[in-house]
């Protein structure tokens, strides 16, 4: 691996905002802009697939996201289905391994059944781990973790001892995959949004004011940019940083 590779973030986590702004300023119906973001989903993919970056968690709809009206939602449970079905076999033949994260079971069924069957199609491919938050929030995350754990205590296979930030962690969502190195969010909120909580207690994170639609494969590329001029610390100096870099 070469010096400019190994500074690159490992994983990528990005909250896709400003599908419907995009839409608003061009006179479009939002779900013409939710429509268009998905040109930017395949390009990041592919720029990530590219550049080595070993995983990529996009938000794509949040346990908040039911409060929107009725017929944008079911636009967007027909669209993330239309996605999966074109976009399965160009992931698989790019060696791109899917999984959809959270509460799946309040989706179509016929959503949940092409779910899992991109999920099956790509499971033993070894490239970009590409994630889809769907029906996710950091806090649910958090606590079916919490109640995973208090099972296992209830039934005597766990002392509540041995209950530790590492042993929550390997129950939560994204277990698998490293913590993301790299926070993204388009369209000028700067915000969390409940999203991976836990796992982005050491993130950089980076804001910009490029709606979803016209974050290409540039934009990402400025992104990354970014990350590779920052000091990652995790609680120590700069000094000692430094230090460590010439041992």
């Amino acid at each position: 691996m070469n010096s400019a590779s190994s500074k690159l973030p490992q994983h990528v986590a990005i909250i896709m905002d400003g599908n419907g702004r995009w839409a608003k300023k061009r006179l479009l119906p939002r779900y013409a802009g939710h429509q268009a973001g998905t040109d930017s989903v395949r390009q990041v993919v592919q720029a990530c697939s590219e550049q080595g970056i070993q995983a990529l968690t996009l938000f794509a709809f949040s346990s908040e996201n039911w409060r929107r009206p009725e017929r944008e939602v079911g636009m967007l449970m027909e669209l993330f289905l239309n996605a999966l079905q074109r976009e399965a076999n160009r992931l698989h033949k790019n060696n791109v391994q899917l999984l959809v994260i959270g509460e799946r079971t309040a989706f179509p069924t016929k959503l949940q059944d092409k779910i899992q069957h991109v999920e099956a199609l790509t499971a033993h491919n070894t490239g970009l781990k590409l994630r889809i938050a769907a029906n996710y929030g950091g806090r649910w995350d958090i606590v079916q973790a919490c109640q995973t754990l208090a099972e296992q205590v209830q039934c005597g296979q766990l002392e509540v001892d041995a209950i530790t930030q590492e042993r929550l962690s390997q129950q939560l969502n994204l277990a698998e995959v490293p913590e993301p190195d790299l926070f993204i969010r388009t369209g000028g909120e700067q915000r969390i949004s409940n999203f991976l909580l836990w796992q982005l207690a050491y993130t950089e994170l980076y804001f910009t004011d490029v709606l979803w639609p016209d974050f290409g494969r540039d934009a990402f590329q400025q992104a990354l940019t970014d990350f590779t001029s920052r000091q990652r610390r995790f609680g120590r100096t700069g000094e000692q940083v430094e230090q460590q870099k010439t041992c």
